[in-house]
């Protein structure tokens, strides 16, 4: 799942699994249980998670090659949170290679700006406040359009109209994706 913020990733992430009995590997979830664990990774990332900042490909690519490693996972999965630059893209196809797994969609909710701004700041979470918000909207043009990029340019892109209802969206996921 790809989008800026307020795009409804987590949402539809939830949606698909439902329907395709596969899970969802939701990076912030996999983070804050190794930080709460104090496993190696997780005391690693710690910091970064602490003040904001996106925690470095190295360390997240580890914590990637753990989860796919786990059983649940041989029949499919759906990700929520990575990749979430061009960089992590490329590191996570040589990651599948080795581990004989592969992409085959990444689902783009597409937004304007506008809807993203609007939608984060009436989740009304703790960091949802208007200079954080046009922050990641901002990050989000710099870092995640070149993962756009990336997967258009090895045809494993399908984008979303990520403005109409969550229903309405689901079912153009799943029309695209012949489920």
């Amino acid at each position: 799942m790809v989008g800026g913020s307020g795009a409804g990733k987590g949402t539809q992430a939830k949606q698909l699994s439902q329907h395709l009995q596969i899970p969802v590997i939701a990076v912030g979830e996999i983070l804050r249980a190794g930080i709460a664990n104090q496993s190696y990774l997780g005391l690693q990332a710690k910091p970064y998670v602490e003040r904001g900042e996106l925690v470095p490909d190295e360390i997240i690519i580890q914590f990637m090659r753990q989860r796919l490693m786990r059983p649940d996972v041989s029949q499919g999965w759906i990700l929520d949170g990575y990749p979430r630059t061009a960089f992590q893209a490329e590191e996570l196809d040589f990651l599948l290679t080795e581990l004989q797994q592969s992409l085959d969609w990444a689902i783009y909710l597409k937004l304007t700006e506008s809807v993203m701004l609007k939608r984060s700041l009436n989740r009304a979470l703790a960091d949802d406040k208007l200079e954080i918000v046009q922050r990641r909207l901002a990050r989000f043009q710099e870092r995640t359009v070149p993962i756009l990029e990336y997967y258009d340019g090895t045809h494993r892109l399908l984008t979303i109209n990520g403005e109409a209802v969550i229903e309405t969206v689901t079912q153009e996921i799943l029309a695209k994706l012949s489920c």
